[in-house]
């Protein structure tokens, strides 16, 4: 509505949803007795996450739009790396290698899809990677990749409602990106708990 602090009020203080998200990863987490680094990281991230896009929210400046756009990166990159890792069980360097591949496949895959989703197709790349990893678990750990894939729907539901924003500002200026934050918030929480439940289970056996 301008470029005033508060000038997005609500996009702004739904932020605080990332906040809680990542503060019942963290306390998941600490109930865990496996306590995996990995876990607390994402944990944290989900934090800074939530930090990140109120920044930008707020301030609307490029560095802010850096500090909204490079933890969510490196989540999914992170993310990525632990699930062919540890879901998939492929090693460290066939994990690295598929993790490094999602940056150029996302950069083919971006301006093919911005005729169709807009500045909605960057996110699209991490909305398949659910589902691939969701689909190919499912012959070796169905609850895990139901929770993948029904994570993955909310995700596409959450990819709706950003695209579907700038339509409805014309009509009502509360918009829909304030459903973004919301369902995003559930995402990275279910996420990182699907993570940290496998990790306590005992079934990070990568390959050697």
């Amino acid at each position: 509505m301008g470029p005033a602090f508060w000038a997005e009020p609500v996009n702004a203080v739904t932020n605080l949803a990332f906040i809680v998200s990542a503060i019942l990863v963290l306390l998941a987490w600490h109930r865990t007795t496996q306590r995996s680094p990995s876990g607390l990281f994402l944990g944290l991230l989900i934090g800074i996450i939530g930090i990140g896009s109120f920044l930008f929210h707020t301030f609307a400046t490029v560095w802010a739009a850096a500090a909204d756009s490079l933890p969510i990166l490196v989540f999914i990159l992170t993310y990525l790396y632990l699930a062919v890792r540890h879901y998939i069980g492929l090693t460290m360097w066939a994990s690295l290698i598929a993790t490094a591949a999602y940056i150029p496949v996302s950069f083919l895959l971006v301006p093919l899809l911005s005729p169709i989703v807009g500045s909605s197709s960057g996110y699209v790349p991490a909305l398949l990677a659910i589902f691939i990893v969701g689909i190919l678990m499912l012959g070796r750990n169905r609850p895990l990749a139901s929770g993948l894939i029904v994570t993955g729907i909310v995700f596409f539901f959450s990819i709706a409602f950003r695209m579907a924003d700038e339509a409805f500002c014309a009509a009502l200026p509360l918009g829909t990106h304030f459903m973004w934050h919301l369902l995003n918030a559930v995402v990275l929480y279910r996420l990182a708990l699907i993570y940290l439940r496998h990790v306590e289970q005992g079934r990070t056996q990568p390959a050697s």
